[in-house]
């Protein structure tokens, strides 16, 4: 029996925690021993902590309890709680996921008494590495990149830190690529990712003929994004990038670029180039867009389109 607590920002490092969780189960009972709940109430999560596991071997269970922290349990839930964790059966691991939106500045309450329980059983922060710190960001791409069995080159980091930043989710998928684009070769170089990789810049392209009302560049433009990501993808990285640019046009007077960093996650030079670009956007306009794109993205997920491509590209140039 375990208990885990796993708390941040970096749901990519968090996916792979529970995934080395999920080689312990029994491949043949798989959807029998592994169950994940939203923030159950609280006589659900009690039962959920006394769960007895049958004959098919370990059981998994994650518990999505971030919302738990901007609520109050009272001293006798809290009681309640505490006796079951310690009495959690043997062949029973269960995971509290506490995972803050990477766009989110808020952190947890350490003070929560939950927390504080909760720290005692395996607890593992996995926050963000943030763009500055290119170092670590070298270090962790190397070994991500030895994991599938490839080498980059200097140069090949420095474009890959420079065109995706600190989206080690993002990050994976590409490597993916790179592996298949050089086999039968394992060295990847800048070149490579330059030709493989969607970039900020592949974006930036896309994005200045949409605000210089250019609708026939930008549509060739999204047609040749399409070749390498689904629309949805496409869709998914404008909407953060957005994000970070209405940032940057809000806050670039007031806050230096080392500050819209931190603030962002986006490198400084990255910064730098997308202040220059975005000098005769009016900030009205990014967060109409902005809101055309949220508008797609909830009628593409619930189902209320039948055709993606053509949802994504009336948000865009409504």
């Amino acid at each position: 029996m375990s208990v885990y607590f796993f708390y941040g920002e970096e749901d990519y490092d968090i996916e792979l925690e529970i995934e080395k969780l999920k080689k312990g189960l029994d491949k043949n009972f798989f959807e029998m021993s592994y169950k994940t709940y939203d923030c159950p109430k609280f006589a659900e999560l009690i039962s959920i902590l006394r769960s007895q596991p049958m004959m098919f071997g370990k059981m998994l269970i994650v518990i999505n309890c971030l919302d738990y922290f901007s609520k109050q349990f009272d001293d006798n839930e809290i009681k309640q709680i505490e006796n079951a964790l310690n009495d959690v059966n043997e062949n029973l691991d269960i995971v509290f996921l506490a995972q803050i939106d990477r766009n989110d500045s808020k952190k947890i309450d350490g003070r929560k008494k939950l927390f504080k329980i909760l720290k005692n059983y395996n607890a593992k922060e996995f926050p963000l590495i943030p763009t500055y710190r290119t170092a670590e960001i070298e270090k962790k791409l190397s070994k991500m990149a030895k994991s599938k069995g490839i080498k980059l080159d200097t140069k090949a980091v420095n474009a890959i830190i420079t065109q995706i930043g600190n989206n080690f989710r993002q990050i994976d998928k590409e490597l993916d690529k790179l592996k298949l684009y050089a086999y039968p070769k394992d060295i990847i170089t800048e070149d490579m990712v330059k030709n493989i990789c969607i970039s900020n810049e592949d974006l930036f392209a896309f994005s200045d003929y949409i605000m210089l009302n250019n609708k026939g560049k930008a549509l060739l433009e999204f047609r040749k994004l399409l070749d390498i990501r689904y629309p949805l993808e496409i869709l998914s990285i404008l909407q953060t990038m957005l994000r970070k640019w209405i940032i940057l046009k809000a806050k670039s007077k007031e806050l230096s670029s080392f500050e819209l960093s931190k603030l962002t996650g986006m490198h400084e030079y990255v910064i730098t180039l997308s202040l220059k670009k975005l000098k005769d956007t009016p900030l009205t306009q990014l967060v109409r867009l902005k809101q055309n794109l949220t508008e797609a993205e909830f009628k593409i997920k619930s189902g209320q389109c039948l055709d993606i491509e053509m949802e994504v590209e009336n948000a865009i140039f409504r």
